[in-house]
């Protein structure tokens, strides 16, 4: 994603609400100099790529994210990971980039992720519950 569609995407995500050329062509004339058609295009563009749909309103259009923004950014993240010939090695200079904060919120996605911890002995007798009641087979 280009600059001006990161700057419109931005904006409808943080609305998170179907908006108008208009409306985004407003709130991006407050940081700088750029022509509806230019707003048109770029919403076009986004929508040919899969990034917002839209529904038609009269003579125009409403537009509205197809994805969050969080699954963006995974998207790209993956994109990078994958086409690494040492995906561990990205991984490693990657989180090596991380402040503490963004390490600990790695921390904590991978937890929910992997979801509830188990204690140990309930790992055991899910595996073997032969061995988790001191069976020795014997």
């Amino acid at each position: 994603m280009g600059e001006l569609e990161d700057s419109v995407m931005t904006r409808v995500w943080k609305w998170n609400r179907p908006v108008t050329v208009r409306e985004v062509l407003e709130d991006l004339r407050q940081e700088r100099s750029i022509a509806y058609t230019t707003v048109m295009t770029v919403l076009d563009n986004l929508h040919q790529k899969g990034w917002v749909r839209r529904e038609a309103e009269g003579r125009a259009y409403r537009y509205e994210a197809v994805s969050t923004r969080a699954a963006y950014s995974a998207a790209l993240m993956n994109d990078a990971w994958s086409q690494s010939d040492n995906p561990a090695a990205a991984l490693v200079a990657f989180f090596g980039m991380m402040s503490p904060q963004q390490r600990e919120a790695l921390r904590d996605a991978v937890r929910i992720v992997q979801g509830p911890e188990t204690p140990p002995e309930e790992n055991t007798a899910r595996e073997n519950p032969a061995a988790a009641e001191g069976v020795t087979g014997r």
